[in-house]
């Protein structure tokens, strides 16, 4: 007899739910339910009723968390900080309507990756080849800036999605220190322990991740989030996004680039 699953607003239902899912499908879903933090269900909902003007005439997501994004065998998963309030929050996509996506979606496509160098909306015809998007807060966070505590909460779903990929499973390219850590964090658990001394945190850095169970590994690549403030500043260029996209491609055995485009994308 299956397990009976907990309210979505139990401390304890993405520990729970995440181990009793069979499918990234049914992760998806339950992400989508999951109401286990307060304080970041407050800010969702906040968010998608009172609207920013520029979007007041649009219609928000429901405030809901919001799941990864991209077909359930991935050879590459990048692995991002949170949804933005107004943003993923709004349209009930990752990093979809918002300065992040702008930028994320735009080298994705650049390296054959995507359909379409833009994504405004679900049902907007965007779709992933090969590569999966996914957070370690599934929530738009007060002043983007999760606590240790909801980010533990939300810790399962980040262990179970890389779990569910591991068939195929090859890359992850991890856009900031924040996302780093966290999935080493949930992949050390796992029993794939990255090399002593842990290197550090750098963009285009790699790591390699053995499972100490088997001969599989994966590959870990760090780069800078495209947050609006690091590309305006250009801490982070378009063409630095596309090197380390491009090297999870690379490793992952996915297309490099369009061979049929005549111009290469602005850096």
């Amino acid at each position: 007899m299956p397990s009976r699953r907990l309210p979505p607003e139990s401390p304890d239902f993405p520990a729970r739910t995440a181990l009793q899912v069979s499918s990234v499908g049914e992760l998806d879903a339950a992400v989508a339910t999951c109401r286990a933090c307060p304080r970041l269900v407050a800010r969702r909902e906040e968010a998608a009723r009172v609207k920013r003007r520029a979007f007041r005439d649009r219609e928000y997501g429901g405030g809901r968390p919001v799941p990864g994004f991209g077909p359930p065998d991935a050879a590459s998963a990048v692995v991002g900080s949170a949804p933005a309030a107004h943003g993923g929050n709004r349209t009930g996509r990752i990093f979809t309507g918002d300065p992040t996506g702008d930028a994320l979606y735009a080298a994705l496509y650049d390296l054959d990756l995507a359909s379409r160098p833009t994504a405004t909306h679900r049902g907007d015809g965007l779709e992933l080849y090969g590569v999966r998007i996914t957070v370690p807060v599934h929530c738009a966070p007060p002043g983007n800036r999760p606590t240790t505590g909801e980010r533990d909460t939300c810790r399962p779903w980040l262990a179970r999605e890389p779990d569910l990929l591991r068939p195929t499973l090859r890359a992850l390219v991890v856009l900031s220190g924040f996302a780093r850590q966290a999935l080493l964090s949930v992949q050390a658990d796992a029993g794939r322990q990255p090399p002593r001394p842990r290197p550090a945190f750098g963009h285009g850095a790699e790591v390699l991740l053995t499972d100490a169970n088997s001969e599989r590994h994966v590959h870990l690549v760090g780069g800078h989030h495209p947050s609006r403030r690091d590309m305006s500043t250009r801490t982070l260029t378009p063409a630095l996004l596309r090197d380390v996209l491009h090297r999870g491609a690379v490793i992952a055995g996915l297309p490099r680039e369009r061979q049929h485009r005549q111009s290469r994308a602005p850096s």
